[in-house]
């Protein structure tokens, strides 16, 4: 029987949504004895499965709500899905308008119906995880291709897992010696979600249901600069919330607490999450990458279940989840102190702990 075409994963989601797909993605390279390829938006597709054996190619539109009549890269995508069109494809989109813009392509494309599985006929569960739900998902065949790949027996993993390759790790490695960050420990701290920031400045806090005030930010570095004193807490983000987070660092007021909002593109941020003592975020892109890379990580919800969104853990790492339904509809509800003991929970502190206690 002919080996099946690199099977082909469609998904326009946003950094966290792209993070999840890696368990479907490595399922679906074991199904088919094939790497994968993707096609998907924004800026971080291709950094982040660029060192990643179960993907071979991807296809990153950088303005995907561009009308196709007058986008170039639309058609360019076009003629890369028309490459593919013998592959089985497997469209993950929920959203009702990116459906209609994927269904139009893949018609211009020539990608025959039979050759389509599509997730919307795979209903997530209740308090079912969103990757539990892909992995399901993955189960499923396009019409064409059943019988030509087999199914696994057992799922080869429910975590999102990345790599970071020895290029990468020593860009950062200068870096952090550059900014002689490279022999303190390094806490990361992850303020901003999508909706911090509007055209117009800083959304109010009372509109986003992720915000945490910056005071508490700052009473909470203050509280791991206390705890761990050698460390550097980094105030992570992306060039555009720089602002905002220097707003943290003022109220800080701390030599050890810094900004790197400006200088921290996706393959250092990933490498620097692979090297880290640690994380705390808001629920956000950026918590699944710390989760995906094994950084220790506490993540913060507000109205989004947990059940279905929190992020999973890559072996070695840990994730504690505060907050989010039935505990809690918004970040704001946290005090500083529970966020902190949440902190000293980690299992980095509690062993340094422990050693302590022995000395």
């Amino acid at each position: 029987m002919p080996a099946s075409p690199c099977p082909l994963v469609i998904r326009y989601g946003r950094l966290g949504d792209t993070v999840l797909l890696q368990p479907l993605l490595h399922k679906l390279q074991q199904r088919y004895g094939q790497p994968c390829d993707l096609l998907a938006i924004g800026a971080w597709p291709t950094g982040l499965y660029a060192d990643q054996p179960e993907v071979a190619d991807v296809f990153a539109l950088r303005a995907p709500r561009r009308p196709l009549l007058v986008s170039r890269e639309h058609w360019r995508a076009i003629g890369w899905l028309h490459e593919r069109r013998n592959a089985p494809v497997y469209i993950c989109e929920p959203q009702p308008r990116a459906l209609l813009r994927i269904r139009r392509a893949l018609g211009l494309a020539g990608v025959p119906a039979a050759h389509r599985a599509w997730l919307l006929d795979t209903p997530l569960r209740e308090r079912e995880h969103w990757v539990d739900h892909l992995l399901r998902f993955g189960d499923c065949t396009p019409p064409a291709f059943r019988g030509r790949c087999d199914a696994l027996a057992v799922d080869p993993g429910a975590a999102p897992q990345l790599q970071v390759d020895v290029v990468a790790r020593a860009e950062c490695a200068r870096w952090l010696q550059a900014r002689g960050l490279h022999d303190r420990p390094l806490v990361l701290l992850q303020p901003a979600n999508k909706r911090t920031l509007r055209w117009n400045g800083v959304r109010a806090i009372a509109d986003d249901d992720k915000a945490w005030p910056l005071q508490h930010w700052a009473a909470l570095a203050w509280t791991i600069l206390e705890t761990l004193p050698s460390a550097r807490v980094l105030l992570c983000g992306s060039p555009r919330e720089a602002d905002y987070l220097e707003g943290i660092r003022a109220i800080a007021a701390s030599e050890s607490v810094v900004s790197v909002a400006d200088d921290l593109p996706l393959g250092r941020l990933k490498a620097l999450l692979a090297c880290a003592h640690s994380m705390v975020s808001v629920d956000t892109g950026p918590a699944h990458l710390a989760a995906a890379m094994g950084c220790p990580l506490v993540v913060m919800f507000g109205a989004a279940s947990p059940a279905h969104w929190a992020p999973r853990a890559a072996p070695g790492g840990w994730v504690t989840v505060l907050g989010g339904p039935p505990h809690a509809a918004r970040v704001d509800e946290l005090g500083v102190e529970q966020v902190a003991d949440a902190w000293r929970g980690l299992p980095s502190l509690r062993h340094a702990h422990r050693q302590a206690e022995v000395a």
